[in-house]
């Protein structure tokens, strides 16, 4: 019988990799120390969940005398590992090496690269030297036999890589990214996110944390987690897409002045953002919505989307019909709602934005994967009523209440 070095209960799909041990040691047998008869060991390697989503790889070695029945267990426990189906066997990696603070190349080296290793995942790594490289050369390499592509970086890595693979699913199909009723082709390979850029919003809010290993952990065990991605078109003319923050007034003002100020690194926001907040620009314009529907939640609603989320599984559904019976009804058709007057800030976010400065985000109960977005929108106020709303995401406050003249919509 196999003997193991404490209690341990360990899952299937939490199991990293399995793998034989050199045992020659003393081991400890009722309370005193004895040299055993020769050992046959293996050790398993497995996911150990810690505080505040937090993964780390922890591992337990189990020994016996017999050795045909030790690696009976070994080859028992791979068999089961190859049963699992949505683990990646093969990755296609981007690192940018000058994103936050140009510390990606390290982290994925250190940190990232011996956990692969042990799953026996294979990676072609490609480190990317300028902008928009990754989106090019997801144009031009062979996507399908990789299981995945990872980006080593912050949430414009992640934006790149998404334009890259969405976009190469629409050329080889023959859609056109142009017209904004088109059909898109739905991309079926897997991106992964290692988080080393400014802010992680992406990743903090689909994973729970920042942080390299939980993420690398996440994508070795094969976790997937469906994203609403947004179009955005002007004229009949593919613009961008968007799967976290589209935002007009003081949010878009912050990210157009903090690029041209990328040497900064992340303090680039803080700059910006002050020099924003002391303009205290605001927009004149009209804003027309659909409201979201079918809708099973609020964007008032006290609960975080997750994973498995309810709403977005009944979303899923309904939208499906909606969408087999889309030939009935044109777009054109809906209700729209329109509003009019001075804003200060105009944000659509498809998730929470939550990120490690903005623990709740800017909506905390936007859903990951419901088919809509939540519209913000914060009117022209006193400076001090719009810093009274910006101090509120730094903290566990209702996000919304606060200036007065801020509506919320889900759309």
């Amino acid at each position: 019988s196999c003997v193991h070095t404490g209690n341990c209960f360990v899952p299937i799909c939490e199991i990293i990799a399995v793998e034989e041990t050199e045992f020659n040691k003393k081991q400890r047998n009722i309370g005193r120390w004895q040299k055993m008869a020769k050992l046959h060991a293996f050790t398993v390697h497995y996911v150990k969940k810690a505080r505040n989503h937090r993964w780390r790889c922890s591992n337990v070695t189990f020994w016996c005398v017999d050795e045909h029945l030790c690696n009976q267990w070994i080859q028992a426990l791979k068999e089961l590992l190859e049963m699992q189906k949505s683990r990646p066997k093969q990755l296609l990696v981007y690192i940018n090496p000058y994103g936050g603070k140009r510390q990606g190349k390290r982290i994925y080296e250190q940190k990232v690269a011996p956990l692969f290793s042990l799953a026996s995942i294979s990676t072609d790594v490609v480190i990317t030297e300028h902008a928009n490289h990754a989106k090019d050369n997801l144009f031009e390499v062979n996507i399908y036999k990789y299981d995945g592509v990872v980006c080593v970086g912050g949430d414009g890595m992640f934006s790149e890589v998404m334009h890259g693979l969405i976009g190469r699913m629409q050329k080889d199909s023959g859609i056109d990214q142009n017209n904004p009723k088109a059909s898109l082709v739905q991309c079926n390979i897997r991106i992964g996110i290692i988080p080393a850029g400014s802010t992680d919003c992406i990743c903090y809010s689909t994973v729970g944390i920042s942080d390299p290993v939980t993420s690398a952990l996440h994508i070795i065990v094969g976790d997937c987690q469906p994203l609403d991605v947004s179009s955005v078109h002007h004229n009949n003319m593919f613009l961008k897409y968007s799967v976290s923050l589209l935002g007009y007034g003081f949010y878009g003002d912050i990210l157009k002045d903090s690029e041209k100020k990328r040497w900064m690194g992340p303090m680039r926001y803080d700059y910006s953002g002050f020099k924003t907040f002391l303009s205290h620009h605001y927009y004149e314009g009209t804003i027309a919505y659909q409201p979201a529907k079918p809708t099973h939640g609020s964007p008032r609603d006290k609960e975080s989307c997750r994973t498995g989320c309810y709403i977005c599984k009944q979303s899923e559904k309904e939208l499906a019909e909606q969408h087999k019976e889309r030939g009935l009804k044109q777009v054109g058709e809906e209700e729209w709602k329109v509003i009019k007057g001075k804003f200060l800030a105009i944000n659509a976010v498809n998730m929470s934005c939550a990120c490690p400065r903005s623990p709740k985000g800017l909506s905390p109960a936007a859903h990951l994967a419901d088919g809509s977005a939540d519209l913000i929108l914060v009117r022209k106020c006193s400076r001090f009523d719009f810093l009274r709303y910006l101090v509120r995401h730094t903290n566990q406050d209702d996000q919304v209440c606060i200036p007065l003249d801020s509506e919320l919509y889900r759309v």
